[in-house]
């Protein structure tokens, strides 16, 4: 097979690694990639953006590509996978009506309430002035949310109403762009995340290992939200009891609910849920994609050729598929920053160390870097996924750290309480 990888971070670099793994994948290309999938062997990097779909499908087409599969969100809320689609290409990823699930937060909280699938209650806003009384009527702890996309930072968890007045009128204002168009607010809940991704059909969903990020930029869970700065699995705090309240009572009325409005839902659904101290669960919000860096600690634990797992979701016969099998043992992974992330921050700087990470037995997944004269550059926020793999937490968090100390470049950040609730 030859398989076309579209987005250029580390969730796109696991996937390449993972599926070049199978002895059915002969060439993965990525469009536009990065430093990473630049040296890989076995891949190959185009310099097509993630939004050229005509140029997207007619290399396919040409190289007679077997299928396309789409990391990111924004390609996909764009439509890409329509697009593909009727060019005659296989397409990992749902359709733009299915991809609203995650570029419109009132749209898929709307979904959720009708489906009766447990959720914050919420309200959503078009003009500042409402959200306002709004909140001040609710009060604080609140979640203030920008509707559309904002790279994972477009959520606001307000400690007081000023705060959350603040977010209000910022996101109005535009810190967002089009994100901010509408404001939804919803009730703050209390306990832990846990990611599920799931891998669908459109008519049967599996779960993959139930994941637990660290969103915060600083050490304890302070700061401002980011993309994620590092995530283990399988989350020791989704106990079978729970995930098989997931599978009941969020992913499968999920599914049903789409399918009943005429959408071919086939893909990732990813649940982003709030457990609360006494078991009880909430979806705080669903993505259409692989998580991020959620995808860099769940693949490297799969045993299932993860090819033949997206062609039975392309095909739709995910359900005649044997279990999903998993390897032993668990995985973690800590991000390594530009300075000033997730704010401004410089690009362009040497990264040295990445070899010595790998001789030290980490996985190192490359998200904003750039080949550049035989060099890895930074190229992004979030730079590296440093992953390590243990018997148990411990070994696999001391590999991982193991792995980022022995990489340097200017500026570089990294929270050293990853995992610190499984340590």
């Amino acid at each position: 097979m030859k398989i076309l990888v579209v987005g250029n971070g580390g969730r796109e670099h696991a996937l390449a690694w993972k599926l070049l793994q199978s002895q059915q994948v002969e060439q993965v290309y990525c469009t536009p990639g990065n430093g990473g999938t630049a040296i890989m062997s076995g891949c190959q990097n185009l310099p097509l953006k993630v939004d050229e779909f005509e140029k997207i499908s007619q290399f396919s087409l040409q190289e007679g590509v077997d299928m396309v599969v789409v990391g990111p969100e924004i390609p996909l809320a764009k439509g890409i996978t329509d697009y593909l689609q009727t060019q005659g290409l296989m397409v990992f990823g749902p359709t733009q009506a299915g991809a609203q699930i995650e570029a419109s937060k009132a749209w898929s909280k709307s979904l959720m309430q009708a489906a009766g699938i447990p959720t914050a209650k919420a309200a959503v806003f078009t003009q500042a002035p409402e959200a306002k009384s709004y909140v001040q009527a609710q009060g604080a702890p609140i979640v203030v949310k920008a509707d559309g996309l904002a790279a994972g930072k477009g959520v606001i968890v307000a400690t007081t109403i000023e705060q959350a007045e603040s977010a209000i009128e910022s996101i109005f204002q535009g810190q967002f762009g089009s994100a901010g168009k509408f404001v939804v607010i919803e009730e703050c809940l209390t306990g832990q995340e846990v990611s599920v991704l799931a891998l669908t059909d459109g008519l049967t969903i599996r779960p993959l290992l139930p994941a637990q990020d660290h969103k915060r930029i600083g050490e304890g869970d302070t700061g401002d939200n980011t993309g994620g700065m590092g995530a283990y699995a399988p989350a020791p705090i989704a106990t079978p009891e729970i995930m098989a309240k997931v599978q009941t009572e969020v992913l499968e009325p999920a599914i049903a609910i789409l399918k009943s409005r005429g959408i071919d839902y086939r893909g990732v659904l990813y649940a982003g849920l709030m457990i609360s101290p006494l078991g009880e669960l909430k979806v705080l919000e669903f993505n259409c994609r692989f998580g991020d860096p959620e995808t860099q600690v769940v693949l490297p634990l799969l045993a299932t050729p993860l090819e033949e797992l997206m062609l039975a979701c392309i095909q739709q016969r995910l359900g005649e598929m044997p279990p999903i099998t998993w390897k032993s043992g668990v995985a973690a992974t800590v991000v390594a920053a530009s300075g000033g992330y997730p704010s401004n921050y410089e690009k362009g700087k040497a990264i040295s160390g990445i070899a010595q990470a790998e001789a030290l037995g980490a996985t190192v997944f490359q998200a904003g870097t750039q080949l550049l004269s035989q060099q890895i550059i930074t190229n992004g926020g979030r730079v590296l996924n440093v992953t390590g793999i243990g018997d148990n937490f411990q070994q696999a968090l001391d590999q991982a750290y193991a792995g980022i100390k022995s990489i340097e470049f200017e500026g570089m950040y990294y929270r050293r309480d990853i995992g610190y609730r499984v340590r």
